[in-house]
C-alpha cells in the first residue's frame, strides 16, 4: 500500500509536568508495547521527525505514509495552539480524504467534549475513545491488557517482530 508506518502519533509537545507522563508514554511505553512486542512501526515526532526539519512538510508526508493516526487526548493537547497544525492535517486526511483511520487515546478524563474541535467530536461520536485507565506506573504494561488489546484492534495487521 506504499505506507511506511503503521501509525503516526500526535501528542502534546509542551514540556509541563502533566506532559512528563505523556512523553514517557509516547517515547517508552508505546514503542515497547506496539513496536517491540507487537511488531508495529510508529512515527513519533522528536524521534522520527526531528525539530528543525521543515516540520510542516515532514509531518504531512509521514502522515500520508502512515496507515493510522493515534491522537493522545489530554487537556494540554485540546487547549494547545502549538499542536493544532498536525491535528488539523490529521483530521483533514481522516475526514476529507477519508484514507486514514484515527485512534483516539483518552489519556486523562476529558469530561465534556464541548471544547474539542468539531472534527474530533465527530470522530468520538462515530467510534469513541480508548481510555487509559492503567495506573501511571513506570513498569511496562502488558500487551494483553484491555487497553492494548483495544488499541491493537484498531491497528492494521501487524508484522511480527523478527
Amino acid at each position: 500500500d506504499g505506507k511506511i508506518y503503521d501509525a503516526y502519533v500526535i501528542y502534546p509537545k509542551n514540556h509541563t509536568n502533566e506532559a512528563n507522563f505523556v512523553e514517557y508514554f509516547v517515547y517508552q511505553i508505546m514503542p515497547d508495547i506496539l513496536e517491540n512486542k507487537c511488531g508495529y512501526k510508529l512515527c513519533i515526532y522528536g524521534r522520527d521527525i526531528y525539530p528543525g526539519e521543515d516540520a510542516a512538510s515532514a509531518i504531512e508526508e509521514t502522515m500520508q505514509k502512515s496507515r493510522r493516526l493515534i491522537i493522545l487526548l489530554t487537556h494540554q493537547l485540546i487547549n494547545s495552539k502549538e499542536d493544532a497544525y498536525d491535528q488539523h492535517i490529521a483530521l483533514y486526511n481522516a475526514l476529507i480524504q477519508n484514507d486514514t483511520k484515527v485512534i483516539l487515546l483518552e489519556m486523562e478524563a476529558i469530561g465534556t467534549y464541548g471544547k474539542l474541535q468539531e472534527s474530533l467530536r465527530f470522530i468520538i461520536k462515530q467510534q469513541g475513545t480508548i481510555k487509559w485507565k492503567e495506573e501511571h506506573t513506570v513498569h511496562p504494561q502488558s500487551c494483553s491488557s484491555k487497553f492494548w488489546k483495544q488499541v491493537r484492534y484498531h491497528m492494521p495487521l501487524a508484522r511480527r517482530p523478527s
